[in-house]
């Protein structure tokens, strides 16, 4: 468009094509079938390239009372994980013409603040992944449908909620070392007070709980390669006999433990098997590549947006957490014996 010339509107349209600005609405909102003829539709649709008009999709949302966006709210942006979730959650949203707007919660899991000057005028929904429903008050009020990702049911506060089988992901780990022979383990927990690992945990406890002759110690680190080294080194350092396999709670957990293993010249799997939880790309890019639990993140948004679509429409989403698969790689292997 020309400098200085303004914006070409459905009057306009409607002027060059000598119908009413219903029919101009009809047609380019793809309504028209039944109600004008093919003919019509051809001439407003031949008017508006001539002009170069374009609808006002905010305004029209804005008639309409809905905004067509969605809101996913993630604790960080620290792993390809939450890429992924988003990744998910785009191409479902795309589909049904929805866009999704990524916010990591400057406040990781706790009270996460309104993003806009109001959510509720800004946003259709919220999808919420690894947070407590009740950290979302100020963005959702009590007017915005919200779907909780990797969340307690039990908190979700009426919310829906998606989850991955975290605690058939630990199963799974668990069984794969006990059939090996350990006895002795090591958890090196994600220092975060969150519902996901609360699960991991617990059923660590659990099932070691029901094999006679194990034990288990815990170390905590917060989520960094350097935290978990340090955490691992001063659990193996108290531990004597040292634990046979390290059980944790996220790959970059893992990674650590791979550094405080080697600075005390002990070997992954040789001495100690090690094992991690997210199947990130730094799973095979360590040595020995780590056994992990796959967890679909792309899958794991695609089902968050689904649900967040069924609830807009008044429906009941998919039931049923979202199955997680053990890949076994070169970091766990037998015990030595002893």
């Amino acid at each position: 468009m020309a400098a200085g010339r303004t914006r070409p509107t459905s009057r306009d349209v409607a002027r060059a094509a000598g119908v009413s600005q219903a029919a101009v609405s009809l047609v380019l909102g793809d309504k028209w079938r039944g109600r004008v003829s093919p003919a019509t539709a051809e001439r407003v649709r031949e008017a508006a390239r001539r002009l170069g008009y374009r609808p006002n999709l905010a305004a029209r949302n804005l008639r309409l009372g809905h905004t067509r966006t969605v809101l996913l709210v993630v604790p960080a942006l620290t792993t390809e994980f939450f890429a992924g979730v988003y990744t998910g959650a785009a191409r479902v949203a795309a589909r049904h013409g929805f866009g999704v707007v990524l916010y990591p919660s400057p406040e990781g899991i706790g009270p996460a603040r309104d993003p806009f000057a109001s959510a509720q005028t800004a946003l259709d929904g919220v999808i919420a992944s690894s947070m407590a429903a009740d950290a979302l008050t100020t963005i959702r009020g009590d007017q915005l449908p919200l779907v909780m990702l990797d969340s307690d049911p039990a908190g979700s506060l009426g919310a829906a909620t998606v989850n991955l089988d975290i605690a058939d992901g630990v199963r799974q780990i668990t069984d794969h070392l006990l059939g090996l022979g350990h006895r002795r383990f090591l958890h090196l927990a994600a220092d975060i007070p969150s519902w996901t690992f609360d699960v991991r945990a617990r059923e660590l406890t659990t099932r070691l709980a029901a094999a006679p002759g194990t034990t288990l110690r815990v170390a905590h680190a917060p989520i960094s390669i350097d935290a978990a080294r340090t955490a691992t080194a001063g659990a193996l350092a108290a531990a004597d006999p040292h634990p046979t396999a390290i059980v944790c709670d996220d790959d970059k957990l893992a990674a650590g433990a791979y550094k405080a293993v080697r600075r005390l010249g002990l070997r992954v799997p040789d001495d100690i098997s090690v094992t991690g939880l997210d199947d990130l790309a730094l799973a095979t890019a360590i040595d020995p590549e780590l056994t992990t639990v796959r967890l679909d993140a792309e899958l794991f948004g695609e089902r968050g947006m689904q649900a967040l679509l069924a609830v807009l429409d008044g429906r009941t989403p998919e039931q049923g957490d979202i199955p997680v698969q053990l890949v076994v790689r070169g970091s766990t292997a037998p015990p030595k014996a002893s």
